[in-house]
């Protein structure tokens, strides 16, 4: 029975930290769909993917509660819920709601959180988060389309979605041992305070605060936390890992939902090399329509070349599709339609895909058929390189859309080859 059940709140992320996990000689089984989840719990680590991270308070609490039941019949030792590194949340998000849940149906007294992922400059000191060494509030994140982050202060931000008291372990707590950090919790919980952010100022802090967090029933973080307290969960884990399979064989195409200056380089870099084919999210037709008219359009493409499939081509089309539509339903609109694209592409024979965006890579896993995967292990580009053996051996990159290097789509496909 799995030492840890991880519910990652889209995808990307969750392929992200399997790829970690993986490397450091863990099995660690990718679900899309729970129907499939009954294999996956012979692995010390298994990750439920789920569509959460922008989902209503009270949609998110059903799908952790649904995964939480699977799990706690399946044996699991330990529950986490994975966020994103930067806590990408709204006054609305569900990240204080699922805590609520969790410490409810857990009956924990206190429940540790983490943001920050310090490998990729995203960190947490004093209770500030950083992005990019600039405060969130100050960097790109600021401006976010779907999630503006204006308020740098991470209990602050919780405490705006949760009734209980949130408080602060701080990097000097952490850095002094287990004994000082625990000393902290042991007052804080005297002052009625349950929730308790950790921070993660860097590796160090990541792995103090999992050491802290792996003896709890559940516990919510991002990236560098959920995989230190892998490690910890499976390190008495006895057997040897499955073999890691190849890469399927056969063409590719890329699939690119997120928006934002980071998207549109990769896009630009790889435009210099392969066409980009544009989707108009104003386009009054019907997303089936839309997405015919163009994969008949590329269709002749496919055994020549690879090509990249995407939407926005700047600040103004989203602003103009926004506008139309209204900011989760312009996103939703443009996930279908590149879904739907996907879809048809695998029929016409494509088995290598690069995903960018966590939500468009969670739509293009469902429009699929995809039900569980087997991450492979960090390579040189990082993680979020995977493969299917059903219903179709398909190879996958999936990948947030504010990471990566400005070749980063070029470089994923030569490393499916």
């Amino acid at each position: 029975m799995p030492a840890l059940g991880i519910i990652a709140d889209d995808f990307t992320g969750g392929l992200m930290i399997a790829g970690y996990i993986e490397a450091a000689g863990i099995e660690c089984p990718v679900v899309f769909d729970t129907d499939c989840l009954g294999d996956a719990l012979d692995a010390p680590v298994v990750i439920v993917a789920t569509r959460t991270r922008l989902a209503p308070a009270a949609e998110a609490i059903a799908e952790v509660s649904r995964i939480a039941d699977l799990f706690d019949r399946g044996g699991v030792e330990r529950i986490a819920y994975k966020v994103c590194a930067s806590f990408d949340s709204t006054d609305d998000g569900n990240i204080g709601p699922v805590a609520d849940l969790l410490a409810e149906r857990y009956n924990l007294s206190q429940l540790l959180l983490s943001a920050g992922f310090p490998r990729f400059n995203s960190t947490v000191h004093q209770g500030y988060l950083f992005y990019r060494s600039r405060l969130v509030s100050e960097s790109i994140k600021r401006f976010d389309p779907l999630t503006p982050m204006s308020d740098p202060d991470m209990v602050r931000t919780l405490s705006r979605q949760t009734r209980e008291k949130v408080g602060l372990l701080n990097h000097g707590a952490l850095l002094a041992g287990s004994d000082a950090s625990l000393s902290v919790l042991a007052e804080l919980a005297a002052q009625g305070t349950r929730y308790v952010l950790m921070d993660c100022s860097d590796d160090a802090d990541a792995a103090a605060g999992a050491a802290l967090a792996v003896e709890h029933r559940a516990t919510i973080g991002s990236d560098a936390h959920i995989i230190e307290v892998a490690k910890l969960a499976a390190r008495d884990v006895k057997g040897a890992r499955p073999p890691l399979p190849d890469h399927a064989k056969g063409p590719a195409a890329v699939i690119v939902g997120s928006v934002g200056p980071v998207a549109t380089t990769h896009l630009a870099v790889f435009g210099e090399s392969y066409p980009v084919h544009r989707i108009d999210l104003l386009d009054p037709r019907s997303e089936e329509a839309i997405a015919n008219d163009l994969v008949g359009q590329i269709r002749d493409e496919i055994d020549v070349r690879p090509f990249a499939v995407a939407t926005a081509t700047g600040p103004d089309d989203v602003e103009r599709a926004q506008a139309a539509h209204g900011p989760l339903k312009a996103a939703r609109r443009a996930e279908r339609i590149l879904s739907l694209v996907a879809a048809r592409l695998a029929e016409l024979g494509i088995t290598r895909f690069v995903v960018s965006g966590g939500e468009t890579s969670g739509a293009v896993v469902e429009a699929l058929g995809i039900g569980q995967v087997r991450a492979l292990p960090e390579n040189e580009l990082g993680t979020g390189f995977c493969i299917a053996d059903s219903p179709r051996e398909l190879s996958l990159y999936l990948k947030p859309g504010k990471l990566g290097v400005d070749d980063i789509l070029l470089r994923a496909i030569d490393a499916m080859a």
